[in-house]
């Protein structure tokens, strides 16, 4: 609508700035799932390069947040050590990327300075969410399949939520925490990603379908939260995005977020049921 002048009401030009990143976003997110896929497919050593140098990345913007400084020679140690964490998992397996990080670790804890406890915590979870990442794939075709499950559920729920917070907004979800986040975008991503992840289910296994549901439903949750954690914790620091490597999205950070508790609960469910070295076959087949 425009008025008598013909220029645009306010309300038309604040929707059109509400919505200018949505091209980039859109663009940013194509390229990102092909080049998923693509990893996801090949497995071996290219998968492995792909997360441990998404997450080394990630770590990056961990180490310049919790330093309040620009990169040191330490600090680059620090994350090419974790990106040759994932690439240790071919070679070496689990102990191996669990010894790169523990070797890591220690190297933060060697650093001066009062952010070393904050550098360990980083790796250590960066390095669980490695690690459970390439367990979960594996070298079989119940790992592809578990993954395109998980990443289902956890991308849907994130565009859902963005979609419907902006869309609809309303009350806030933690405004204390992150003030851009609503319930109607909570609800809104837990609705779809589940909505999405179970028809995956149903597509890739004959499984019971409940069992799917109730799974997604775990996952959509706790992507959420840890959205919400790293939310707390750049709070924190006091700063709004971890970085701008992504156009539309900001940093790998506020990418990985909700990936991170979901990758670490289908490690746990795959391992209870069947065992460590079945974790996809444990997710998936019931």
């Amino acid at each position: 609508m425009s008025d008598s002048g013909g220029m645009p009401t306010e309300p038309s030009q604040a929707r059109r700035r509400r919505w200018s990143d949505l091209g980039p976003r859109l663009g940013s997110a194509a390229v990102l799932i092909a080049l998923t896929i693509a990893s996801l497919y090949i497995g071996g050593y290219v998968f492995a390069a792909a997360v441990g140098g998404v997450f080394a990345l990630a770590y990056r913007e961990w180490e310049t947040m919790v330093s309040r400084a620009p990169l040191t020679p330490a600090g680059i140690v620090l994350i090419v050590l974790v990106g040759l964490s994932g690439l240790a998992f071919p070679l070496f397996g689990p102990a191996g990327t669990i010894g790169i990080i523990a070797l890591a670790c220690a190297l933060a804890i060697a650093i001066p300075g009062e952010s070393r406890w904050w550098r360990v915590i980083g790796l250590c979870v960066y390095g669980a969410v490695i690690l459970s990442a390439l367990i979960l794939r594996g070298d079989t075709q119940a790992g592809i399949l578990a993954c395109i499950y998980l990443g289902t559920v956890v991308w849907m729920t994130d565009s859902a939520a963005f979609f419907a917070g902006r869309q609809i907004g309303g009350e806030k979800l933690a405004p204390e925490i992150s003030p851009s986040k609503t319930w109607s975008g909570a609800l809104g991503g837990l609705a779809l990603g589940t909505g999405a992840g179970l028809i995956v289910w149903i597509i890739v296994t004959d499984s019971p379908w409940w069992i799917g549901l109730l799974i997604a439903i775990g996952i959509s949750v706790l992507g959420q939260a840890g959205d919400l954690a790293e939310s707390a914790i750049k709070r924190h620091f006091r700063i709004k995005d971890s970085g701008d490597i992504i156009p539309g999205h900001g940093g790998l950070m506020d990418r990985m977020d909700s990936l991170t508790f979901g990758v670490l609960l289908v490690l746990l469910i795959g391992s209870l049921h069947m065992g460590i070295n079945a974790v996809a076959q444990g997710l998936l087949y019931w």
